[in-house]
C-alpha cells in the first residue's frame, strides 16, 4: 500500500481539483475558456467519482478534475470514501490535491491508499494502480500506511479460498503478527481443547480433517498497567452448515466466514503497529464446520466453558458456539473493553444491507463513542437493540440455552447478539455482525473481501484511551 503514497517529489506532479457539482461553474469561469469547452465536450459535471484528465497540447497531463457530487448539507464533511476510486482512474505518475473542499488531507490520503487494493494472488498477470499521491506536510504517512496495510491483511484473508486459508494458515498469520510486534501467543489444538476447557470450539470443529483441526489462538501484547482491550474474532474457515447443510448457493461464499478472525487480527495489527497505550488480548477460535461421522448433530447438547449447556437446534448456527467459549475466556481476563466481530447472521444483511454494519452493546456511552468514530472515519456502523422481549426465544426445554431462536422472534441478528451476551464480560462489550464482503464492485470498493468497522473501532479506541 505504501507505494501509492509519497512525500517525495520525482518529476512532474499533476494537480487534482476536487469539486462539488455546484462549484464547477465558478471554477471553470475563473480559468481559460478552453478548459470550460473541454469539460463541456467531455460531459464532465463533477458527479461523484467522475474524473476528467485535462491534457496539454503535447498530450501530457495538465491537470485533473475530480467530481465530488452534491455538496453535503449543514456543513458536514464530504465523504472521504469518494476519493477511493480516484487512483485506479489515473495513469502512472505523481499527483497532488490542489483543492480539497471539506475533507482533510489525511482522510484523502487514506482513501487513496485503500482504493488501490486489488486481490491478484491467483492471477498470472499482476495489475494495480500506479498513480501516486504526494501527501502534504503534516500528514502522518506511517499511521496511514499502518491502517491501510491492516485493511489489506483483512481483505486478503477473506478473499483467499479455504484450501489456502485453513486453521493452520490463520495460526501462521497470528504467529507472524505476534513475532513482528513482540507479542506472546499460545495455541490450543484438537483434543487439547477438551482438556483446556474449550468444549464448544472442539464440538464445532471436530468433524474436520485432522490436518484442519480446531484451535484456540490467544495473543497478548502491551504493558500490564495499560487499559486492557480484548478483541475476539470468529474464525470459521469454511461453513458447510454441518449436518444442517447449506445449499450450494449458500455455501459459495463461506470462505469468508473467518472474516471476524481476519478483522480481529487486522485491528490488533493496527493497534500494535501504532504503539497505542493499551494492553491487548486477542482471542481467535478457528474451526472448519465440516461434515463427517463425528459431526455435531441437531438436538445435541453441548458443554461450554462457562458451564452453561447449549442445545444445538441448528448446526449452521455454529459461529455463536465458538464465540461463547471465547467470550467466557474474555471474562476470565477481566478486560476494560471487549470487542467481538463475526460474520454471524444473514439477518444482519436483511436489516442493514452489505455496507452498513450493525453493532450491539448495552453501554450507551460506548455506543455513542462508536457512532461518533464511525461518522468521523466514514466507516458506517449502526447501533441495534439488545431487545429483552426476544430473550425467551433462546430458552431450551432441556438445556440452559439453545443456539437457534424460536421463529416467532424473527430478528435473527438481534437474537444472535442476545445469545452472545449470555457469555460476555460484565464490563464494556460490543458485538459487531460484520459482512466482510462487497457483493458488487464500485469505485474503490472491488467486489470481494472488504475491511469493515475496524477503522472506526481504531478511532474509538484512540479517543477512549488517549
Amino acid at each position: 500500500m505504501s507505494v501509492l503514497l509519497s512525500t517525495a517529489l520525482e518529476g512532474p506532479v499533476f494537480p487534482i481539483h476536487a469539486l462539488h457539482e455546484a462549484e464547477l461553474s465558478e471554477f471553470l469561469a475563473e480559468r481559460s475558456g478552453s478548459l470550460s469547452r473541454f469539460a463541456d465536450l467531455s460531459g464532465f459535471k463533477a458527479r461523484a467519482g467522475e474524473v476528467l484528465i485535462v491534457p496539454l497540447t503535447d498530450g501530457q497531463i495538465d491537470q485533473v478534475l475530480f467530481g465530488l457530487g452534491t455538496a453535503p448539507k449543514d456543513g458536514r464533511q464530504a465523504d472521504a470514501n469518494t476519493y477511493r476510486g480516484l487512483a485506479a482512474n489515473l495513469p502512472a505518475g505523481q499527483y497532488r490535491m490542489a483543492s480539497t473542499p471539506q475533507a482533510s488531507a489525511p482522510a484523502i490520503a487514506l482513501a487513496w491508499a485503500l482504493g488501490g487494493y486489488g486481490f491478484n494472488r491467483y492471477k498470472s498477470t499482476k495489475t494495480g494502480p500506479k498513480a501516486q499521491l504526494v501527501v502534504t506536510e503534516g500528514v502522518d504517512l506511517a499511521e496511514i500506511n499502518a491502517i491501510a496495510d491492516a485493511c489489506t491483511l483483512a481483505k486478503d484473508m477473506v478473499n483467499t479460498p479455504a484450501n489456502d486459508m485453513g486453521p493452520v494458515e490463520i495460526e501462521t498469520i497470528a504467529r507472524d503478527l505476534a513475532k513482528t510486534h513482540g507479542a506472546t501467543i499460545s495455541v490450543i489444538t484438537g483434543d487439547d481443547l477438551l482438556s483446556q476447557n474449550y468444549p464448544a470450539v472442539h464440538a464445532v470443529g471436530r468433524a474436520a480433517d485432522p490436518a484442519r483441526a480446531p484451535r484456540m489462538i490467544e495473543i497478548g501484547w502491551g504493558e500490564a498497567d495499560h487499559p486492557h482491550i480484548c478483541i475476539i474474532g470468529k474464525g470459521v474457515v469454511f461453513d458447510t452448515g454441518g449436518l444442517d447443510m447449506k445449499p450450494s448457493a449458500g455455501m459459495r461464499l463461506m470462505k469468508k466466514d473467518m472474516g471476524g478472525a481476519a478483522h480481529a487480527l487486522a485491528l490488533a495489527q493496527m493497534i500494535m503497529a501504532l504503539g497505542l497505550s493499551v494492553r491487548l488480548s486477542v482471542l481467535v477460535p478457528v474451526v472448519e464446520n465440516a461434515i463427517s461421522g463425528d459431526a455435531m448433530r441437531p438436538g445435541d447438547v453441548l458443554a461450554s466453558r462457562k458451564g452453561l449447556t447449549i442445545e444445538v437446534g441448528n448446526t449452521d448456527a455454529e459461529g455463536r458456539l465458538i464465540l461463547a467459549d471465547a467470550l467466557t475466556r474474555a471474562c476470565e481476563l477481566e478486560p476494560d473493553l471487549t470487542i467481538d466481530m463475526a460474520t454471524l447472521t444473514g439477518a444482519a444483511r436483511v436489516a442493514l444491507g452489505p455496507q452498513v454494519i450493525p453493532f450491539y452493546t448495552p453501554d450507551d456511552d460506548l455506543a455513542a463513542q462508536i457512532a461518533h468514530a464511525a461518522h468521523l472515519t466514514a466507516d458506517p456502523l449502526w447501533r441495534m437493540p439488545l431487545w429483552d422481549g426476544y430473550r425467551p426465544a433462546l430458552d431450551s426445554d432441556i438445556a440452559d440455552i439453545k443456539n437457534d431462536p424460536d421463529g416467532w422472534a424473527q430478528a435473527g441478528s438481534v437474537t444472535a447478539a442476545l445469545f452472545l451476551q449470555r457469555f460476555a464480560p460484565e464490563g464494556a462489550w460490543v458485538h459487531l455482525d460484520i459482512f466482510a464482503w462487497n457483493p458488487r464492485s464500485r469505485p474503490g470498493f472491488p467486489s470481494g473481501g472488504e475491511a469493515q468497522a475496524i477503522r472506526a473501532l481504531l478511532a474509538m479506541i484512540k479517543s477512549r484511551y488517549s
